[in-house]
């Protein structure tokens, strides 16, 4: 993924610098290449605990928490992660990090209020899987590469007009460079969710099925994936960069209803999941 990145961006800068002469967007674009893909790598985890408003806890006051993922780390056999605290009434988790041993847990202060005990170790057992199945790094990278994309595609839509209606017209190809510009700026948000989806739903299944055998007892989740598709609660600081880091789409009220929708979609239907879990045979 960090490689398709890196070509992603250097292929975007080679077409602007030919079409406009102009190298010095294709240095710039190979250099902006390998600086994102050095700090998606290691700052990735921070920026998607930032934009979900998540802190830091403190042991103290916290103990209950604590010892529930230290007990199920131990029984993964996973180092203890950091764990994050996102002041929110809506039910969701969400975990992130470069490896185990640089991961993060964040769970809302809805889901410690209203889910019962098994209903919570399940939740956790769940991102814990997500942290042993490797799958925290692409997810968290993918929140600053779909971000970056987005911006790309904004500053070449606003260089293209300004170059084929602006002080640049007299280069030639400014019509070349409106239609390839406009292109960019149609296909840049496609190929985000492309990226995001990437990460493929059947991560969320697999996340299921290994913190079910973690638990052993998939009933739990299942009871916590029901009482998340009755909150309605919104959260508000959901963000679509970061929507599908959490075991649950953030966006209440807003989830595909749609065959073409659901293709779209950064989570499986609850629907599907709990009927998996409940049919599970430990």
């Amino acid at each position: 993924m960090l490689t398709g990145f890196f070509l992603f961006i250097i292929a975007f800068g080679w077409v602007i610098s030919y079409v406009w002469q102009a190298p010095e967007i294709l240095y710039f674009a190979v250099f902006l290449s390998i600086g994102m893909n050095v700090f998606t790598y290691w700052k990735s985890d921070s920026i998607a605990l930032a934009m979900s408003r998540a802190k830091s806890i403190p042991r103290e006051g916290n103990e209950y928490i604590y010892r529930m993922i230290e007990n199920l780390s131990i029984t993964a056999g996973l180092p203890m992660p950091r764990i994050y605290l996102i002041d929110s009434p809506q039910i969701n988790a969400f975990a992130t990090g470069r490896n185990p041993q640089h991961a993060a847990v964040a769970v809302t202060t809805g889901a410690i209020q209203k889910l019962a005990n098994e209903e919570l170790e399940g939740v956790l057992a769940h991102e814990l899987s997500h942290i042993g199945n490797r799958d925290i790094l692409v997810s968290t990278v993918v929140v600053v590469m779909a971000g970056l994309i987005a911006i790309v595609s904004d500053i070449i839509l606003r260089m293209t007009f300004y170059s084929s209606f602006g002080n640049n017209r007299d280069r030639g190809g400014g019509g070349l460079v409106l239609v390839v510009g406009l292109v960019a700026a149609i296909l840049a948000p496609i190929a985000a969710t492309i990226i995001q989806l990437a990460v493929s739903r059947k991560r969320e299944f697999l996340a299921d099925a290994s913190g079910a055998l973690l638990t052993r007892y998939p009933e739990g989740l299942a009871r916590a994936l029901e009482k998340i598709g009755t909150d309605q609660v919104p959260m508000r600081f959901a963000h679509n960069g970061t929507a599908h880091l959490f075991i649950a789409n953030p966006f209440k009220g807003k989830e595909a209803i749609n065959w073409f929708a659901k293709l779209f979609s950064t989570h499986p239907p609850l629907e599907d999941r709990i009927k998996i879990l409940r049919d599970m045979r430990l």
